[in-house]
């Protein structure tokens, strides 16, 4: 073979190797449902009497090179108890019969990976960056109070989504890490607990395009 047809074959070999495949491109709409445990155990345990509780919301996800993959999207979580008073971390909580209210909703962007990008059941990572918003809203003697924070904290994942038409199903376990933050109605000061992330088990419904 000729310089000239050594160069051609070369550059038609690298033109393939860098070409995304024809199923990159991919743009997918994603309705989340599951449940969310806060990583302030003690705190929550003693103002809701249980650390976690279902969890909703979407993201939409764009599969731009093979398997590589962007997301954005946000979930929100709410528990209901009473204000308590806890004089120490290893003492018994007293109720003081205030109601107290809390609502977690993390908006998150992420980067991952989409494992066997194409077939029938996929694998998948992400990781990425979460920014909570925490309102919390208590009622004492008649008179509301209410208070709201933004943290920014970590956010990682794995899952696999099953289907490989428009309409495919999927299930994720993850966790997210927002430390420095404050609330939980003053006795996560007493805990040390600052941290208003947690675990999340969900399911997907995914309409993808």
């Amino acid at each position: 073979m000729t310089s000239r047809t050594w160069t051609t074959l070369a550059t038609g070999a690298l033109l393939a190797l860098l070409a995304p495949p024809s199923s990159a491109g991919e743009i997918a709409v994603e309705a989340h449902g599951g449940y969310f445990q806060m990583a302030a155990e003690n705190s929550a345990s003693a103002l809701f009497g249980s650390r976690g509780g279902p969890t909703f919301g979407g993201a939409v996800r764009y599969t731009f090179w093979r398997g590589a993959f962007v997301s954005a999207g946000a979930r929100t979580f709410s528990k209901e108890g009473e204000r308590v008073f806890v004089s120490a971390p290893n003492s018994p909580e007293q109720k003081l019969g205030f109601p107290l209210s809390i609502r977690l909703t993390p908006i998150f962007a992420t980067v991952g990976y989409r494992f066997r990008h194409g077939h029938t059941i996929v694998p998948y990572v992400a990781a990425g960056v979460a920014i909570t918003s925490y309102t919390e809203e208590s009622e004492v003697a008649g008179e509301t109070f209410n208070s709201d924070s933004t943290n920014t904290g970590f956010v990682g994942s794995a899952g696999l989504e099953v289907g490989r038409g428009n309409f495919r199903f999927g299930a994720e376990v993850g966790f997210s890490a927002v430390p420095d933050a404050v609330g939980l109605g003053g006795v996560s000061k007493v805990y040390g607990e600052d941290d208003l992330g947690g675990l999340h088990a969900i399911g997907k419904l995914i309409v993808a395009f």
